[in-house]
Formats: structure tokens, sequence, C-alpha cells
């Protein structure tokens, strides 16, 4: 069953799965995962947590202690979501050992609210890294433009950040220039940079989904031979980046100060479109020094049928910027497409952390003891 999963994991692809839930930690599951599919990390963001957290599984009585003794429904939610942080990453703990601190990850998000907000995801990131206080950890922080100097500051402090929401390509230089600027910082320091990892979260799969809707509407013969194509050629452009800001003169002298790469990893790997393989986004990325974050079903597609033919993308880098210049030739703007996902992909956050916030208060309504 796990033939394939082995099969990205020898080509260098780190698999981690993008979801948690205290369930899924207290029966075993992420432990099993782990043990028998391949799995080295762990990604959350608050979409994932308000669909954990809604279905009450697990949570009643530490939301009844939290209601007992009258926190905020901010600070409940931190220390709701942190305890599910926290004990997996002591799940993964053996792992982080295993790898020298590469793998056995676990993502938490700054709140979503602050994501224009440099100075609050700053101070937000080192309270979070705080309240988890586990080494393996990552922070993560939105690439938005108030991100971008929110990602050298904690970097510079010695904190781990998973860059999350990058869609351009631009973008993403930006995001590998504000993370070496953030260990130049902390060599200034003194800190050791061996301690300090990061990864980039390139999404892929809303890239189609916006995209082919355009190309839908377009309805031309020339369109529709474009569909399915954006994310792909973008992602693997993506890659041409990394290896060429990871091979540069700046890169070699934090190298040889013991800095680690920031590793590309591909976010939004569920396939939307079921016109298209379940596997796509897994198969066709493949290169070493990655990571590909997926929810279940597509771990479980892959592990089931998933073609892992070696590397995928490198060579393609030619024929993807031609599939991206045909894109423009068709009249579709592809900086509008990226900014258009990134705002998107904030409100998509906020929005559901502000739901959770409204589920939890309910919760905390509902459990709070009667006075008198």
């Amino acid at each position: 069953m796990t033939d394939a999963l082995k099969r990205l994991s020898d080509e260098g692809v780190a698999i981690w799965l993008d979801d948690l839930s205290r369930k899924r930690i207290t029966s075993g599951n992420l432990a099993e995962l782990i043990d028998q599919q391949h799995v080295v990390g762990v990604t959350t963001n608050p979409s994932i947590f308000q669909k954990a957290i809604s279905s009450g599984d697990g949570y009643e009585q530490q939301l009844a202690d939290l209601a007992v003794r009258k926190l905020t429904v901010e600070e409940a939610l931190r220390m709701i979501t942190t305890a599910d942080v926290r004990d997996a990453a002591d799940v993964l703990r053996p792992v982080f050992d295993a790898t020298g601190g590469q793998d056995g990850r676990v993502s938490i998000e700054v709140d979503p609210r602050l994501a224009h907000n440099t100075a609050a995801t700053i101070a937000e990131a080192k309270q979070l890294a705080w309240l988890v206080d586990r080494p393996n950890t990552f922070i993560k922080i939105p690439a938005t433009k108030a991100g971008l100097p929110a990602i050298t500051e904690v970097i510079g402090q010695g904190i781990s950040v998973n860059v999350t929401l990058i869609f351009s390509l631009e973008r993403y230089r930006e995001v590998m220039d504000a993370y070496l600027a953030g260990l130049e910082k902390a060599k200034a320091a003194g800190l050791d940079l061996s301690k300090i990892r990061s990864v980039a979260s390139f999404f892929v799969s809303r890239v189609d989904t916006e995209i082919d809707k355009r190309l839908d509407a377009l309805g031309t013969d020339e369109a529709k031979e474009l569909r399915g194509k954006a994310a792909l050629a973008n992602a693997r452009l993506a890659y041409e980046a990394y290896e060429e800001v990871f091979a540069s003169a700046r890169w070699t002298a934090l190298d040889k100060a013991g800095a680690n790469k920031q590793r590309p990893l591909w976010a939004s790997t569920g396939v939307k479109d079921p016109a298209y393989k379940d596997t796509l986004y897994v198969d066709e990325l493949v290169a070493t020094g990655t990571v590909n974050t997926m929810p279940e079903a597509t771990l479980q597609a892959t592990a089931d049928h998933g073609q892992i033919t070696g590397d995928t993308v490198r060579g393609t880098y030619e024929q993807s910027r031609a599939e991206l210049d045909a894109l423009a030739k068709v009249g579709i703007s592809y900086d509008d497409v990226v900014q258009l996902l990134e705002d998107e992909g904030v409100e998509k956050f906020e929005a559901a952390w502000n739901d959770l916030l409204k589920s939890t208060q309910a919760e905390l309504d509902r459990l709070a003891p009667s006075e008198g």
C-alpha cells in the first residue's frame, strides 16, 4: 500500500499531513501515519482548527475548564490550539531527532486577522513559540507585504518559520530574500544558524481553480488546451527560483556559517477538479529537498495509486514558462490572479478564525457555571 509514498520519500520529498485534530492524536492515528505512511510532519491552519474544534471531539473537558476560569475566547482558543500542536510535536519528536531537526515539525499559524500588521505578527509569533515551547514547531506567517519584514525579524530572533500563502513567483523571491535577511540578522546576533529552519508554502491547486474558471469563461479551443497547466507550471518555476537563490554567493556565506536552506513546500495539493487525477499535484511535483503537505484523502490516494517516476520538476522550466506565456496571450493576467488568490487566502483564514471564535464562545457560554 505504501510503495508510492516510500518512493516519494526516497526521491527527497518530505511527506507531511495537512490536518490535525485532538482525536487524531489521542486515537494513535497520527503515530500510525508516521509509522506506516512515511508522514514526517504536520501542518495546521485556521480552517483545519475550525473543523476540528467545531466537531467537539475531545475538547469538551478543556473547554469546561476554560469556561470556569472565565478566559476570553481568544485566550481559550490559543490554549486549545497550542495544546494540540504541543502534543503533536511530542508525537513527532523522534522524527525530529532522527532527521537532525529537518522534519518532525508541526506548524501553527499566527492570528490571520494580523496578516497586514507587521508588529502584531512579530509579537504573536514570539508568543506562540513561547506557548507551544517545543523545538520542532514552525510558526506560520503569511507572505503578505506586511508579513515579509515580520519573517525577517522572527527568523532573526532564532524562531523557525513556515511562510504561508505564497502564490506568485515574485512574492516567493521576496520570501526567500526575507529569510536570508533574517539569517544574516541571527548571525550578527551570534545565534546558532543550524538550529533555525524554514519552509516556504507555495500554494498549488487554487491557481488552477481560478485560472481554469477564467479559461472556461473564454470557452475557446485554445483556452481549453491550457486547463490544468498553470498550477504545475507556476510551482515548477518556483523550484527554479529556489535553485537559483540557494546557489548564490549570498547563500554560500550563510551556508558556511551553518545555515539551512528554506525548503519549498507544496501546499494546497488536494485536487479540486474531478476531471484531474487525484494525485496530480503529488506525482508531478517530485523534486529533491521539497515538502508536500497533503490532506489525508490525497495521502491515501497517493499510497493507493500514486505514480512516482522520479524528478518531475527539473527540465520542465522552458515548457512551464511557455505555458504561463500562453495564458497571457489569451488575455489572462497572472499578476491579477495571484494577487486575488493572496487576498482570498487571507480572507478565508480570517473567516475560518472568526467562525471558530464564535463557535468556541458559544461552547464557553454553554459550559460556564451558573452564578450563585
